[in-house]
């Protein structure tokens, strides 16, 4: 191993606060994986949390493995040796579970590389009882897990808190056993799935049908925690040079209970969960001996009953708060003050649609009128720049629902550009532009993502229009990484060997191309509502629902 490497993780632990090393004797060993960056992965909580919650369990130990960056796979490269865990540098064949937390389908690309630095082989079939156990768990796995099917043997389909307990104890319990016969009784755990238990038959680019071992579960249920109010999720790790290095995280609910037809945490997390107020403020006051700023983090933040009357609770004591974004019709004067008074300069917010024929399509639940009010109230309070996010591309799209979005921009615009002449400094809006993504268990994954040389035309429309208006700058999603998050969000198991073709080449476009995969048919097509669908092996226990709003979303009706 590269001593260059060795240094680094020495001065990373060195840097780090809550971490230690552990004793392996005797132990299951787990080794935690990001299939990203040190810095990204340590700034995301459920990855933190997974991390603390098997080193709590008894008779385990986890440690941590990240993507290298380019300068560390040149410097593997040039050493000739594996990729090693953080903890202790030891090889990632020295464990006995390999664990990827995975929270994004862009990513499932990075797992193969990893594989092939650790030297493990790409597929589970071609694994001996020698080699670590894979397993993988995260938002990515909940909504469509076949893509990387092959690559692994355990996919966790739920939350990690009642999940990891029975499948840690099986394995703690069955060392020893042949993998076929572990497999075999961990499938029988609610929310594990084993895909080497199920066969998928296709017909060009379509899935004909799903079987199953009899021991299996078909589908496999989706496993959630009973009750958030008996535990909280917050920062375990702190460290400089990560992402939210500054704050003190806390989990404040789980789900959305808006239910937007694109979204799909308003389903895949259902029920909305909020945490009781009383478990928030002492995990807010325990925060505030670490960090004066507290991060509250959530798909649905302002939508928690107790939202302002906590972050008055924080700022009273000499915190600051910060939230992700805020809904448009969910802002609260207390939480809107305490946000000015933490120093907030910036604030974002989701219009989504560009019209309101667009955001009846998507079931917002906004109006114009609403994101001009809740603009005022940001100005208001001195909150001059602002980030408001839009989706492009979306089923029955028009030219004119862009110049719709371009209508609101220019009065959002005019507001902004009155209150800083009138506070005598500068303000701004950034648009943030991606294009619409179809997402497996929403009320829009039948539809196919629209091609890239229309959505190419609608870019360059939209940097025009934001060139005309000042102080307004436009970010835009490239197009490319949104063509490949829509092909592993829709693809089948039948990519795992795209997946590894894809780290071998450098390119996943080359991928595609000498296997002869016809990624446009998979990106861009609409799916029959009949037909069998990739991600039918997971129970959602929300079809007839995803059913109705669809048809509601293409006949125009808002709810």
């Amino acid at each position: 191993m590269s001593w260059k490497i060795r240094e680094k993780y020495r001065a990373i632990l060195a840097a780090e606060e809550g971490s230690s090393a552990r004793n392996w004797g005797g132990k299951l060993t787990v080794c935690l994986v990001y299939p990203n960056h040190y810095a990204t992965a340590m700034g995301n909580l459920g990855f933190q949390t997974v991390y603390a919650l098997i080193n709590s369990f008894p008779g385990a130990v986890c440690e941590r493995a990240f993507l290298p960056t380019d300068a560390e796979f040149a410097e593997y490269d040039r050493s000739a040796s594996r990729l090693l865990s953080l903890e202790s540098q030891r090889p990632l064949t020295d464990f006995d579970v390999v664990a990827f937390s995975v929270s994004f389908e862009n990513d499932y690309l990075n797992i193969a590389r990893i594989l092939d630095l650790a030297g493990i082989p790409f597929f589970s079939a071609d694994r001996s009882s020698s080699f670590p156990l894979l397993i993988a768990g995260g938002a990515a796995l909940f909504l469509n897990p076949e893509p990387v099917a092959d690559l692994l043997d355990v996919v966790c389909v739920g939350e990690a808190e009642p999940l990891l307990p029975p499948l840690l104890g099986l394995l703690r319990g069955e060392e020893g056993t042949g993998r076929r016969e572990f497999l075999l009784k961990a499938s029988r755990i609610p929310g594990i799935y084993v895909p080497c238990l199920y066969t998928y038959s296709y017909s060009g680019c379509s899935v004909t049908s799903i079987d199953n071992h009899p021991a299996s579960a078909m589908p496999v249920s989706r496993v959630f925690h009973p009750d958030l109010g008996q535990s909280a999720v917050t920062s375990t790790l702190f460290a400089p040079d990560i992402e939210f290095a500054d704050m003190y995280l806390i989990e404040v609910s789980r789900g959305c209970p808006r239910g937007c037809r694109f979204c799909a945490a308003g389903f895949i997390y259902h029920p909305y969960r909020p945490r009781p107020l009383e478990l928030l403020r002492a995990e807010a006051a325990r925060g505030l001996n670490l960090k004066r700023r507290i991060g509250l983090v959530g798909a649905a933040v302002s939508d928690h009953p107790d939202l302002g009357e906590l972050c008055r609770w924080i700022s009273d004591r000499g915190g600051k708060v910060s939230v992700s974004s805020l809904r448009i019709d969910a802002l609260d004067d207390a939480l809107l003050d305490v946000l000015h008074s933490s120093g907030h300069k910036t604030v974002a917010l989701a219009p989504e649609g560009g019209s309101q024929r667009l955001r009846d399509l998507v079931r917002k639940g906004i109006n114009e009128q609403q994101i001009l009010n809740a603009c005022d109230r940001l100005i208001d309070r001195d909150i001059l720049n602002l980030k408001l996010y839009f989706i492009i591309g979306l089923p029955t799209e028009t030219m004119g629902d862009l110049e719709e979005m371009v209508s609101l921009v220019g009065k959002i615009r005019e507001r902004v550009v009155a209150a800083a002449r009138k506070n005598r400094r500068l303000g701004s809006i950034l648009l943030s532009v991606n294009p619409f993504v179809p997402k497996p268990f929403t009320p829009l994954q039948w539809c196919g993502m629209e091609r890239l040389a229309s959505l190419e035309k609608k870019y360059i429309f939209l940097r025009r229009a934001a060139g005309r208006l000042s102080n307004v700058k436009i970010q835009l999603e490239s197009l490319r990484e949104a063509y490949l998050q829509a092909l592993l969000s829709r693809g089948d198991r039948r990519l795992g060997a795209f997946l590894v073709k894809a780290g071998e080449k450098g390119s996943w476009k080359r991928a595609a191309r000498e296997l002869s995969i016809d990624t446009d048919a998979l990106v861009h097509r609409n799916i029959p509502l009949a037909e069998v669908l990739p991600w039918d092996i997971i129970d959602g226990g929300c079809r007839e629902r995803l059913l109705s709003e669809y048809g509601k979303a293409l006949s125009g009706e808002e709810g």
